[in-house]
C-alpha cells in the first residue's frame, strides 16, 4: 500500500517535467514591402547585323567603326559592272521598241497593221521594261545600307573581300535608347505590369539607373519557372552598354496586414508546413503557407490570424496536445 502510495504521489512530478517551459510569440499584423533582386541584360532599343543581299566582290567599304550612322547611309558597295553593262543594253533595246511601238500605233490608226501587230509591238516594249525594272532591282540590292540610326560596331570584313548573304560586315545598335531584359519567379508575376519603375545598377558603375517595364513574355519559361520582363531605360543613360549585365531591384506594393514570425517557428513536415499554437495550455498543431522571407523570419500567407500564440522555442520536442508553460514572450 505504501508503494502504491507513492506512485500516486510520483505522478503529478511527471505531469510537471512534461510541462516544458518554452518561449513564445503573438501574432500580429504589420506594413510590408517586399523587395527582390534578379539578374537582367542591357540591351539596344535595336540591334542588327548588317549582311549583303548578294554575292560579290566589295569595291566600297563605308564601316565608320564605333561612330553613329543615319538610316540609309551607304556602308558598302558590291561590284555590279555586269548588271550595269545589261542594263545599257536593255536601255538601247527599250530605245528602239519605243520607236517601233510608235510607228505601229499611227500605222494602226490608218489601219496599215492588224491590231494584233500593234499589241505585239506594245508587248516587246513593256517587256524590255519589265526586265529594266528587274535589273535596277538587283543593281539596288548591291549597295548596303543602314536599316536604322545607331552606333557602328567592328568591320568584320576589309575592302575587296568576297562576301555572300551570309557574311556579316558588321554590327549596328540603336542606342538611343536602351531597354533592359530581367526575369522575374513565377510567384510575382502577377505583381509585374506595363509602367512600374524598376531600379539596377550595372558593374564597375556606382550610379543607380531607373527603368519602366514595358511588356512581358508572353509564357513562363519552363526550364526556370520564371517570366521575363522588358523595361525601358529612362532618364539618363551614361555608361550602359548593351549586352552589360545589370543587377534590378524591384519593389512591390506594400502589404498593410502581412504576419511574419520567427523562421524557427515553422515545422517542416511530408505535407508541407506546421507552426505549434498555444491554446488553453496547450499544443496545437496547425498547416500554414509561407511567402516571403528573410534571415531571421517568414511570412505566413495562410494558417494564421492576428492573436494567435505559437512557440518559438522547444518546437521539436513538442507533441500535440502536450501541456507547455509560456517561459516569456518573444517580439
Amino acid at each position: 500500500m505504501i508503494a502504491c502510495s507513492e506512485k500516486k504521489k510520483a505522478a503529478p512530478a511527471s505531469q510537471k517535467k512534461a510541462a516544458a517551459k518554452v518561449d513564445a510569440f503573438i501574432v500580429k499584423t504589420e506594413s510590408f514591402a517586399e523587395n527582390i533582386e534578379t539578374p537582367g541584360t542591357i540591351v539596344a532599343n535595336e540591334v542588327t547585323e548588317i549582311h549583303p543581299e548578294v554575292s560579290g566582290r566589295v569595291v566600297q567599304l563605308n564601316v565608320r567603326e564605333g561612330q553613329f550612322v543615319s538610316q540609309g547611309t551607304v556602308l558598302a558597295r558590291i561590284y555590279d559592272g555586269d548588271l550595269q553593262a545589261q542594263l545599257k543594253k536593255l536601255e538601247a533595246q527599250l530605245a528602239i521598241a519605243k520607236v517601233n511601238e510608235g510607228r505601229a500605233r499611227q500605222l494602226v490608226d490608218i489601219q496599215g497593221i492588224s491590231k494584233q501587230d500593234y499589241d505585239n509591238s506594245l508587248l516587246g516594249m513593256q517587256n524590255i521594261q519589265a526586265d529594266i525594272a528587274l535589273i535596277r532591282t538587283e543593281i539596288s540590292r548591291t549597295v548596303v545600307r543602314a536599316p536604322f540610326s545607331g552606333k557602328m560596331g567592328l568591320k568584320a570584313i576589309s575592302p575587296g573581300a568576297y562576301v555572300t548573304p551570309a557574311t556579316v560586315i558588321a554590327t549596328i545598335n540603336q542606342t538611343s535608347t536602351l531597354k533592359i531584359d530581367f526575369v522575374v519567379p513565377e510567384k510575382y508575376t502577377s505583381k509585374i505590369a506595363p509602367g512600374q519603375i524598376v531600379n539596377f545598377t550595372v558593374e564597375g558603375n556606382n550610379a543607380s539607373y531607373a527603368a519602366k517595364v514595358m511588356a512581358t513574355e508572353s509564357n513562363v519559361a519552363v526550364t526556370n519557372r520564371s517570366l521575363t520582363v522588358r523595361a525601358v531605360v529612362t532618364g539618363p543613360a551614361q555608361g550602359l552598354i548593351p549586352g552589360a549585365f545589370a543587377k534590378v531591384k524591384i519593389g512591390f506594393a506594400p502589404k498593410n496586414n502581412a504576419i511574419f514570425i520567427p523562421t524557427q517557428s515553422i515545422l517542416p513536415t511530408a505535407r508541407g508546413k506546421q507552426v505549434i499554437l498555444v491554446n488553453n495550455g496547450k499544443a496545437l498543431f496547425s498547416d500554414v503557407e509561407t511567402g516571403s522571407r528573410d534571415s531571421a523570419r517568414v511570412e505566413i500567407t495562410k494558417g494564421l490570424k492576428p492573436g494567435d500564440t505559437i512557440l518559438v522555442t522547444g518546437v521539436m520536442a513538442t507533441k500535440p496536445q502536450t501541456i507547455v508553460n509560456i517561459n516569456k514572450i518573444v517580439n
